[in-house]
Protein backbone atom coordinates (compact mmCIF):
# COMPACT_ATOMS: atom_id res chain seq x y z
CA UNK A 1 0.00 0.00 0.00
CA UNK A 2 1.32 3.43 -0.93
CA UNK A 3 1.81 6.02 1.84
CA UNK A 4 0.91 9.64 1.09
CA UNK A 5 1.32 12.92 2.96
CA UNK A 6 -0.77 16.01 2.19
CA UNK A 7 0.41 19.43 3.44
CA UNK A 8 -2.11 22.26 3.04
CA UNK A 9 -3.45 24.96 5.36
CA UNK A 10 -6.98 24.76 3.97
CA UNK A 11 -8.99 22.37 6.16
CA UNK A 12 -11.61 21.77 3.46
CA UNK A 13 -8.96 20.65 0.95
CA UNK A 14 -7.34 18.35 3.53
CA UNK A 15 -10.68 16.67 4.25
CA UNK A 16 -11.47 16.29 0.56
CA UNK A 17 -8.04 14.83 -0.27
CA UNK A 18 -8.05 12.50 2.74
CA UNK A 19 -11.41 11.08 1.62
CA UNK A 20 -10.41 10.82 -2.04
CA UNK A 21 -7.02 9.21 -1.36
CA UNK A 22 -8.60 6.75 1.07
CA UNK A 23 -11.01 5.62 -1.64
CA UNK A 24 -8.04 4.89 -3.90
CA UNK A 25 -6.76 2.46 -1.30
CA UNK A 26 -3.75 4.51 -0.18
CA UNK A 27 -2.76 5.42 3.36
CA UNK A 28 -2.73 9.18 4.00
CA UNK A 29 -1.54 11.62 6.69
CA UNK A 30 -2.17 15.36 6.68
CA UNK A 31 -0.47 18.47 8.04
CA UNK A 32 -1.51 22.14 8.08
CA UNK A 33 1.98 23.67 7.99
CA UNK A 34 5.52 22.97 6.77
CA UNK A 35 7.03 22.20 10.16
CA UNK A 36 4.37 19.61 11.02
CA UNK A 37 4.78 18.12 7.56
CA UNK A 38 8.56 17.91 7.88
CA UNK A 39 8.25 16.19 11.27
CA UNK A 40 5.86 13.61 9.79
CA UNK A 41 8.11 13.07 6.77
CA UNK A 42 11.10 12.48 9.06
CA UNK A 43 9.24 9.76 10.97
CA UNK A 44 7.38 8.01 8.14
CA UNK A 45 8.42 6.53 4.78
CA UNK A 46 6.06 8.34 2.42
CA UNK A 47 5.90 7.47 -1.27
CA UNK A 48 4.16 10.69 -2.35
CA UNK A 49 3.99 14.13 -0.74
CA UNK A 50 1.36 16.61 -1.99
CA UNK A 51 2.71 20.00 -0.98
CA UNK A 52 0.99 23.38 -1.06
CA UNK A 53 3.11 26.44 -1.89
CA UNK A 54 1.76 29.25 0.29
CA UNK A 55 1.77 27.91 3.86
CA UNK A 56 1.60 29.82 7.18
CA UNK A 57 5.25 29.14 8.03
CA UNK A 58 6.91 29.36 4.61
CA UNK A 59 6.94 28.73 0.88
CA UNK A 60 6.68 25.05 -0.02
CA UNK A 61 8.94 25.45 -3.06
CA UNK A 62 11.79 26.50 -0.78
CA UNK A 63 11.54 23.24 1.16
CA UNK A 64 11.66 20.71 -1.69
CA UNK A 65 15.14 19.51 -0.76
CA UNK A 66 14.12 19.09 2.91
CA UNK A 67 11.57 16.47 1.89
CA UNK A 68 13.79 14.83 -0.72
CA UNK A 69 16.64 14.45 1.77
CA UNK A 70 14.56 12.16 3.97
CA UNK A 71 15.62 8.49 3.67
CA UNK A 72 12.43 7.60 1.77
CA UNK A 73 13.08 10.26 -0.92
CA UNK A 74 9.36 10.67 -1.75
CA UNK A 75 7.97 11.92 -5.05
CA UNK A 76 6.63 15.48 -4.66
CA UNK A 77 3.51 16.89 -6.27
CA UNK A 78 3.17 20.66 -5.87
CA UNK A 79 -0.32 22.15 -5.43
CA UNK A 80 -0.99 25.87 -5.47
CA UNK A 81 -3.75 28.40 -5.92
CA UNK A 82 -1.12 31.01 -6.83
CA UNK A 83 0.24 29.23 -9.89
CA UNK A 84 2.68 30.99 -12.18
CA UNK A 85 5.07 29.80 -14.91
CA UNK A 86 8.17 30.67 -12.87
CA UNK A 87 6.90 28.67 -9.91
CA UNK A 88 6.14 25.70 -12.14
CA UNK A 89 9.64 25.86 -13.63
CA UNK A 90 11.23 26.10 -10.19
CA UNK A 91 9.22 23.10 -8.98
CA UNK A 92 10.14 20.85 -11.91
CA UNK A 93 13.81 21.88 -11.84
CA UNK A 94 13.77 21.24 -8.11
CA UNK A 95 12.77 17.65 -8.78
CA UNK A 96 8.99 17.74 -8.34
CA UNK A 97 7.07 14.93 -10.04
CA UNK A 98 4.27 17.29 -11.10
CA UNK A 99 2.90 20.81 -10.56
CA UNK A 100 -0.87 21.24 -10.19
CA UNK A 101 -2.71 24.57 -10.12
CA UNK A 102 -5.81 24.99 -7.95
CA UNK A 103 -8.69 24.57 -8.43
CA UNK A 104 -8.15 21.06 -9.79
CA UNK A 105 -10.73 18.46 -10.80
CA UNK A 106 -10.93 15.26 -8.78
CA UNK A 107 -10.63 13.15 -11.93
CA UNK A 108 -7.40 14.83 -13.06
CA UNK A 109 -5.89 14.66 -9.59
CA UNK A 110 -6.90 11.01 -9.25
CA UNK A 111 -5.18 10.19 -12.54
CA UNK A 112 -2.05 12.08 -11.49
CA UNK A 113 -1.92 10.27 -8.15
CA UNK A 114 -2.38 6.84 -9.72
CA UNK A 115 0.40 7.47 -12.21
CA UNK A 116 2.71 8.85 -9.54
CA UNK A 117 2.10 5.86 -7.26
CA UNK A 118 2.57 3.37 -10.12
CA UNK A 119 5.82 5.11 -11.09
CA UNK A 120 7.01 5.12 -7.49
CA UNK A 121 6.27 1.45 -6.84
CA UNK A 122 7.81 0.43 -10.17
CA UNK A 123 10.97 2.39 -9.33
CA UNK A 124 11.20 0.83 -5.86
CA UNK A 125 10.86 -2.65 -7.32
CA UNK A 126 13.53 -1.94 -9.94
CA UNK A 127 15.96 -0.50 -7.40
CA UNK A 128 15.45 -3.41 -5.01
CA UNK A 129 16.53 -5.87 -7.71
CA UNK A 130 19.27 -3.69 -9.23
CA UNK A 131 22.87 -4.73 -8.65
CA UNK A 132 24.51 -1.62 -10.11
CA UNK A 133 28.17 -1.49 -9.06
CA UNK A 134 29.09 2.19 -8.69
CA UNK A 135 32.37 1.88 -6.78
CA UNK A 136 34.53 3.89 -6.17
CA UNK A 137 31.92 6.68 -6.39
CA UNK A 138 30.75 7.93 -2.98
CA UNK A 139 26.95 8.14 -2.87
CA UNK A 140 25.79 10.31 -0.01
CA UNK A 141 22.52 12.23 -0.26
CA UNK A 142 19.51 12.40 -2.54
CA UNK A 143 21.19 14.16 -5.47
CA UNK A 144 23.91 11.52 -5.87
CA UNK A 145 21.36 8.74 -5.43
CA UNK A 146 19.41 10.25 -8.34
CA UNK A 147 22.60 10.17 -10.45
CA UNK A 148 23.25 6.52 -9.63
CA UNK A 149 19.63 5.57 -10.30
CA UNK A 150 19.82 7.28 -13.70
CA UNK A 151 23.17 5.61 -14.42
CA UNK A 152 21.67 2.25 -13.52
CA UNK A 153 18.84 2.83 -15.99
CA UNK A 154 21.37 3.91 -18.63
CA UNK A 155 23.40 0.73 -18.13
CA UNK A 156 20.31 -1.37 -18.81
CA UNK A 157 19.90 0.21 -22.24
CA UNK A 158 22.11 1.32 -25.12
CA UNK A 159 20.97 4.94 -25.50
CA UNK A 160 23.39 7.84 -25.84
CA UNK A 161 24.16 9.45 -22.48
CA UNK A 162 25.26 13.03 -21.73
CA UNK A 163 26.84 13.54 -18.30
CA UNK A 164 27.00 17.15 -17.12
CA UNK A 165 28.76 18.66 -14.13
CA UNK A 166 31.59 20.93 -13.07
CA UNK A 167 35.23 19.96 -13.51
CA UNK A 168 36.31 17.37 -10.99
CA UNK A 169 32.87 16.00 -10.07
CA UNK A 170 33.65 12.52 -11.41
CA UNK A 171 32.03 12.41 -14.85
CA UNK A 172 34.46 9.83 -16.23
CA UNK A 173 34.03 7.64 -13.13
CA UNK A 174 30.27 7.61 -13.72
CA UNK A 175 30.76 6.87 -17.43
CA UNK A 176 33.01 3.91 -16.56
CA UNK A 177 30.41 2.67 -14.07
CA UNK A 178 27.73 2.73 -16.78
CA UNK A 179 30.00 0.79 -19.12
CA UNK A 180 31.02 -1.68 -16.39
CA UNK A 181 27.38 -2.52 -15.67
CA UNK A 182 26.22 -2.68 -19.29
CA UNK A 183 26.03 -5.57 -21.78
CA UNK A 184 29.26 -4.18 -23.28
CA UNK A 185 31.18 -4.58 -20.00
CA UNK A 186 33.59 -7.17 -21.43
CA UNK A 187 34.44 -4.89 -24.38
CA UNK A 188 36.75 -1.86 -24.64
CA UNK A 189 36.14 1.54 -23.03
CA UNK A 190 37.76 4.23 -25.20
CA UNK A 191 38.32 7.78 -23.96
CA UNK A 192 38.77 10.90 -26.08
CA UNK A 193 39.37 14.28 -24.43
CA UNK A 194 37.99 16.72 -26.98
CA UNK A 195 39.63 19.68 -25.21
CA UNK A 196 43.14 18.20 -25.26
CA UNK A 197 43.59 17.75 -29.02
CA UNK A 198 44.50 20.42 -31.61
CA UNK A 199 41.74 20.93 -34.16
CA UNK A 200 44.09 19.86 -36.97
CA UNK A 201 44.35 16.27 -35.74
CA UNK A 202 40.90 15.67 -34.23
CA UNK A 203 39.48 14.15 -37.42
CA UNK A 204 42.42 11.76 -37.77
CA UNK A 205 42.27 10.71 -34.10
CA UNK A 206 38.51 10.18 -34.21
CA UNK A 207 38.06 8.59 -37.66
CA UNK A 208 41.55 7.27 -38.39
CA UNK A 209 43.56 7.70 -41.58
CA UNK A 210 45.32 5.82 -44.34
CA UNK A 211 49.01 5.93 -45.10
CA UNK A 212 49.99 8.96 -47.20
CA UNK A 213 46.70 10.81 -46.67
CA UNK A 214 48.61 13.80 -45.24
CA UNK A 215 52.15 14.79 -44.30
CA UNK A 216 53.31 12.57 -41.46
CA UNK A 217 50.81 9.77 -42.15
CA UNK A 218 53.50 7.09 -42.45
CA UNK A 219 51.11 4.17 -41.87
CA UNK A 220 47.45 3.28 -41.62
CA UNK A 221 45.90 4.12 -38.25
CA UNK A 222 42.57 3.12 -36.76
CA UNK A 223 40.62 5.98 -35.22
CA UNK A 224 38.95 5.87 -31.83
CA UNK A 225 35.57 5.22 -33.46
CA UNK A 226 36.88 2.00 -34.98
CA UNK A 227 38.74 1.03 -31.80
CA UNK A 228 35.53 1.41 -29.78
CA UNK A 229 33.64 -1.10 -31.96
CA UNK A 230 31.36 -3.27 -29.77
CA UNK A 231 32.43 -1.25 -26.71
CA UNK A 232 31.89 2.28 -25.37
CA UNK A 233 33.28 5.58 -26.66
CA UNK A 234 33.55 8.28 -24.01
CA UNK A 235 33.85 11.81 -25.42
CA UNK A 236 35.03 14.00 -22.56
CA UNK A 237 34.34 17.75 -22.86
CA UNK A 238 32.25 17.13 -25.97
CA UNK A 239 31.42 20.85 -26.13
CA UNK A 240 35.00 21.41 -27.37
CA UNK A 241 34.49 19.22 -30.45
CA UNK A 242 35.30 21.45 -33.46
CA UNK A 243 32.38 22.51 -35.65
CA UNK A 244 34.21 21.12 -38.68
CA UNK A 245 34.05 17.64 -37.13
CA UNK A 246 30.56 17.84 -35.64
CA UNK A 247 28.77 17.40 -38.99
CA UNK A 248 30.81 14.34 -39.89
CA UNK A 249 30.32 12.81 -36.45
CA UNK A 250 26.57 13.46 -36.61
CA UNK A 251 26.38 11.63 -39.94
CA UNK A 252 28.20 8.68 -38.42
CA UNK A 253 25.75 8.53 -35.49
CA UNK A 254 22.91 8.47 -37.99
CA UNK A 255 24.41 5.95 -40.43
CA UNK A 256 26.91 4.09 -38.23
CA UNK A 257 29.30 4.27 -41.20
CA UNK A 258 32.36 6.50 -41.68
CA UNK A 259 35.32 6.99 -43.98
CA UNK A 260 38.83 7.36 -42.49
CA UNK A 261 40.90 10.30 -43.74
CA UNK A 262 42.23 9.43 -47.20
CA UNK A 263 40.16 6.24 -47.53
CA UNK A 264 37.88 5.43 -50.45
CA UNK A 265 35.61 2.95 -48.70
CA UNK A 266 33.37 3.40 -45.69
CA UNK A 267 33.57 1.10 -42.71
CA UNK A 268 31.18 0.52 -39.81
CA UNK A 269 31.48 0.62 -36.05
CA UNK A 270 28.92 -0.29 -33.41
CA UNK A 271 29.64 1.36 -30.09
CA UNK A 272 27.78 2.95 -27.22
CA UNK A 273 28.32 6.73 -26.91
CA UNK A 274 28.70 8.48 -23.56
CA UNK A 275 29.59 12.17 -23.67
CA UNK A 276 30.44 14.59 -20.87
CA UNK A 277 30.74 18.34 -20.49
CA UNK A 278 31.28 21.03 -17.88
CA UNK A 279 29.74 23.63 -20.22
CA UNK A 280 26.16 24.81 -20.62
CA UNK A 281 25.41 23.09 -23.92
CA UNK A 282 22.25 25.14 -24.53
CA UNK A 283 24.38 28.30 -24.46
CA UNK A 284 26.90 26.78 -26.88
CA UNK A 285 24.06 25.86 -29.25
CA UNK A 286 22.55 29.36 -28.98
CA UNK A 287 25.97 30.90 -29.73
CA UNK A 288 26.39 28.72 -32.83
CA UNK A 289 29.37 26.84 -31.36
CA UNK A 290 27.63 23.48 -31.25
CA UNK A 291 25.16 21.97 -33.71
CA UNK A 292 21.67 21.65 -32.29
CA UNK A 293 20.96 18.44 -34.24
CA UNK A 294 24.07 16.80 -32.77
CA UNK A 295 23.19 18.06 -29.31
CA UNK A 296 19.72 16.52 -29.52
CA UNK A 297 21.22 13.19 -30.61
CA UNK A 298 23.82 12.88 -27.86
CA UNK A 299 21.48 13.82 -25.02
CA UNK A 300 19.03 10.90 -25.18
CA UNK A 301 19.58 10.58 -21.43
CA UNK A 302 21.08 13.42 -19.37
CA UNK A 303 22.68 12.83 -15.96
CA UNK A 304 23.74 15.89 -13.93
CA UNK A 305 26.35 15.37 -11.21
CA UNK A 306 26.01 17.95 -8.40
CA UNK A 307 29.10 19.92 -7.25
CA UNK A 308 30.75 18.95 -3.97
CA UNK A 309 29.62 22.18 -2.28
CA UNK A 310 26.02 20.93 -2.59
CA UNK A 311 26.80 17.58 -0.94
CA UNK A 312 29.32 18.39 1.75
CA UNK A 313 28.03 15.49 3.83
CA UNK A 314 30.06 13.30 1.44
CA UNK A 315 33.39 14.95 2.37
CA UNK A 316 34.06 12.72 5.39
CA UNK A 317 33.29 9.52 3.49
CA UNK A 318 35.48 10.53 0.55
CA UNK A 319 38.38 11.54 2.81
CA UNK A 320 38.17 8.44 5.01
CA UNK A 321 38.03 6.15 1.98
CA UNK A 322 41.06 7.69 0.25
CA UNK A 323 42.99 8.15 3.49
CA UNK A 324 42.65 4.43 4.17
CA UNK A 325 44.00 3.64 0.69
CA UNK A 326 46.94 6.03 1.17
CA UNK A 327 47.86 4.46 4.51
CA UNK A 328 47.64 0.98 3.02
CA UNK A 329 49.81 1.97 0.06
CA UNK A 330 52.47 3.38 2.38
CA UNK A 331 52.07 0.48 4.84
CA UNK A 332 51.42 2.68 7.87
CA UNK A 333 48.73 2.76 10.56
CA UNK A 334 45.52 4.62 9.76
CA UNK A 335 45.90 8.31 10.58
CA UNK A 336 43.34 10.16 12.68
CA UNK A 337 41.68 13.37 11.51
CA UNK A 338 41.26 16.28 13.91
CA UNK A 339 37.95 18.10 14.28
CA UNK A 340 39.67 21.32 13.16
CA UNK A 341 40.79 19.56 9.97
CA UNK A 342 37.19 18.55 9.22
CA UNK A 343 35.97 22.08 9.92
CA UNK A 344 38.50 23.54 7.48
CA UNK A 345 37.41 21.09 4.76
CA UNK A 346 33.72 21.80 5.28
CA UNK A 347 34.24 25.57 5.28
CA UNK A 348 35.92 25.48 1.85
CA UNK A 349 33.83 25.79 -1.33
CA UNK A 350 35.84 23.24 -3.40
CA UNK A 351 35.70 24.83 -6.86
CA UNK A 352 37.65 21.83 -8.16
CA UNK A 353 35.15 19.46 -6.53
CA UNK A 354 36.06 15.86 -5.61
CA UNK A 355 39.27 15.94 -7.63
CA UNK A 356 40.50 18.98 -5.70
CA UNK A 357 39.50 17.38 -2.39
CA UNK A 358 41.51 14.23 -3.16
CA UNK A 359 44.55 16.28 -4.22
CA UNK A 360 44.26 18.32 -1.01
CA UNK A 361 44.16 15.11 1.03
CA UNK A 362 47.17 13.66 -0.77
CA UNK A 363 49.10 16.88 -0.17
CA UNK A 364 48.14 16.86 3.53
CA UNK A 365 49.14 13.21 3.83
CA UNK A 366 52.55 14.00 2.34
CA UNK A 367 53.01 17.06 4.57
CA UNK A 368 52.00 15.16 7.71
CA UNK A 369 54.70 12.52 7.13
CA UNK A 370 55.02 10.67 10.48
CA UNK A 371 52.35 12.69 12.30
CA UNK A 372 49.56 10.36 13.38
CA UNK A 373 46.85 13.05 13.24
CA UNK A 374 45.93 15.31 10.32
CA UNK A 375 45.72 18.95 11.44
CA UNK A 376 44.81 22.21 9.64
CA UNK A 377 48.53 23.04 9.44
CA UNK A 378 48.89 20.14 7.00
CA UNK A 379 46.44 21.76 4.57
CA UNK A 380 47.31 24.23 1.84
CA UNK A 381 47.49 27.94 2.67
CA UNK A 382 44.46 28.64 0.48
CA UNK A 383 42.19 26.35 2.50
CA UNK A 384 43.59 27.60 5.83
CA UNK A 385 43.19 31.26 4.80
CA UNK A 386 39.57 30.59 3.84
CA UNK A 387 38.87 29.09 7.28
CA UNK A 388 40.65 31.98 9.04
CA UNK A 389 38.67 34.60 7.10
CA UNK A 390 35.37 32.91 7.97
CA UNK A 391 36.36 32.79 11.63
CA UNK A 392 37.08 36.54 11.62
CA UNK A 393 33.75 37.33 9.95
CA UNK A 394 31.86 35.22 12.49
CA UNK A 395 33.76 36.84 15.37
CA UNK A 396 32.95 40.36 14.13
CA UNK A 397 29.30 39.43 13.78
CA UNK A 398 29.15 38.27 17.41
CA UNK A 399 31.05 41.36 18.56
CA UNK A 400 28.70 43.71 16.76
CA UNK A 401 25.73 42.07 18.45
CA UNK A 402 27.30 42.71 21.86
CA UNK A 403 28.13 46.38 21.29
CA UNK A 404 24.69 47.93 21.06
CA UNK A 405 24.33 51.66 21.43
CA UNK A 406 21.65 53.20 23.66
CA UNK A 407 18.55 53.76 21.55
CA UNK A 408 15.52 56.03 21.93
CA UNK A 409 12.85 55.16 24.54
CA UNK A 410 10.43 53.99 21.85
CA UNK A 411 13.03 51.85 20.08
CA UNK A 412 14.37 50.39 23.34
CA UNK A 413 10.79 49.49 24.30
CA UNK A 414 10.23 47.76 20.96
CA UNK A 415 13.52 45.87 21.27
CA UNK A 416 12.65 44.68 24.77
CA UNK A 417 9.17 43.62 23.72
CA UNK A 418 10.71 41.71 20.82
CA UNK A 419 13.16 40.09 23.22
CA UNK A 420 10.32 39.04 25.52
CA UNK A 421 8.28 37.63 22.63
CA UNK A 422 11.17 35.62 21.23
CA UNK A 423 12.14 34.29 24.68
CA UNK A 424 8.52 33.36 25.43
CA UNK A 425 8.12 31.51 22.12
CA UNK A 426 11.28 29.50 22.73
CA UNK A 427 10.11 28.56 26.25
CA UNK A 428 6.65 27.72 24.89
CA UNK A 429 7.97 25.36 22.22
CA UNK A 430 10.39 23.77 24.68
CA UNK A 431 7.60 23.19 27.23
CA UNK A 432 5.27 21.65 24.65
CA UNK A 433 8.02 19.82 22.70
CA UNK A 434 6.83 21.59 19.55
CA UNK A 435 3.24 20.36 19.86
CA UNK A 436 1.24 23.14 18.18
CA UNK A 437 -2.21 22.39 19.68
CA UNK A 438 -0.73 22.38 23.21
CA UNK A 439 1.19 25.59 22.48
CA UNK A 440 -2.01 27.28 21.32
CA UNK A 441 -3.85 26.13 24.45
CA UNK A 442 -1.17 27.39 26.86
CA UNK A 443 -0.46 30.70 25.10
CA UNK A 444 -4.09 31.53 24.19
CA UNK A 445 -2.74 32.65 20.80
CA UNK A 446 -4.55 31.93 17.55
CA UNK A 447 -2.85 29.59 15.12
CA UNK A 448 -2.33 32.43 12.64
CA UNK A 449 -0.82 34.72 15.33
CA UNK A 450 1.52 31.96 16.56
CA UNK A 451 2.81 31.24 13.06
CA UNK A 452 3.22 34.96 12.36
CA UNK A 453 5.37 35.37 15.50
CA UNK A 454 7.42 32.27 14.71
CA UNK A 455 8.07 33.58 11.22
CA UNK A 456 8.93 37.05 12.59
CA UNK A 457 11.66 35.65 14.84
CA UNK A 458 12.78 32.89 12.41
CA UNK A 459 11.92 30.18 14.94
CA UNK A 460 11.31 26.71 13.52
CA UNK A 461 9.24 24.02 15.19
CA UNK A 462 11.56 21.04 15.68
Amino acid sequence: MANLLVIDDEIAILKMLRKMIGRLGYRVDTAECLQDGLKLAAKNAYDIVLLDVMLPDGNGLEYLSHFYNNPAHPELIIMTGFGDPDGAELAIKGGAWDYIAKPFSKSNLTLTLKRAVDYRLSKKQYLSTSSFNYEPIVVNGHKMEKCINAASQAAASDVNVLITGETGTGKELLARAIHRNSLRADKIFVVMDCAALPETIVESVLFGHQKGSFTGADSDRDGLIHQANEGTLFLDEVGELPLTIQKKFLRFLQERRFRPVGAKKEITSNFRLIAATNCNMENLVAAGKFRDDLFFRIRSLVIEIPPLRERKAAIKEIVNSHLEKLCQQHKIAMKDVSQEFWEALEAYSWPGNVRELIHALESSFCTAQRDSVLLPVHLSKEIRVNKARQSVVQSKSLSNNDEKELLSFKTERQVNIAGFEEHYLQKLLAATDGNVPNALKISSLSRARLYALLKKYHIKIK
